[in-house]
């Protein structure tokens, strides 16, 4: 649970700076959020993950948008997922999971900024 922790303090910070970024250029910010679960196995974690943006003053659908995307167990859709959210140009990806970060690497997303936590 440690390693999670951290994990989500590094994500704050990572999505602060890009939305700090898109918040000057006058654009509502765009994170595509990517699992290889269910939608219903991730409820409490996208809750909070909302909950987390508000506290920050960010409600979805209205200052930022939430591209959600589930591979539903089969793994063999994280690619096509993670090129869809690249083509609709969010301008993060958190991926909950090793196998969907890879995903998210290697959808070209990344190029020489990324950072994987």
């Amino acid at each position: 649970m440690r390693k999670a922790g951290v994990l989500s303090i590094l994500l704050v910070v990572v999505l602060l700076a890009v939305i700090v970024e898109a918040q000057q250029a006058k654009k509502i910010p765009r994170i595509g959020f990517l699992t290889a679960q269910s939608a219903s196995s991730v409820a409490l974690r996208a809750e909070a993950f909302r909950h987390g943006l508000q506290e920050l003053g960010y409600v979805e659908a209205k200052n930022i948008v939430i591209e959600w995307r589930y591979a539903e167990g089969k793994l063999n859709r994280q690619s096509e997922l993670a090129a869809e959210l690249v083509r609709l140009k969010v301008d993060v990806i958190v991926s909950a999971g090793p196998t969907v970060t890879r995903a998210a690497k290697r959808s070209n997303f990344c190029g020489s900024h990324c950072h994987v936590f």
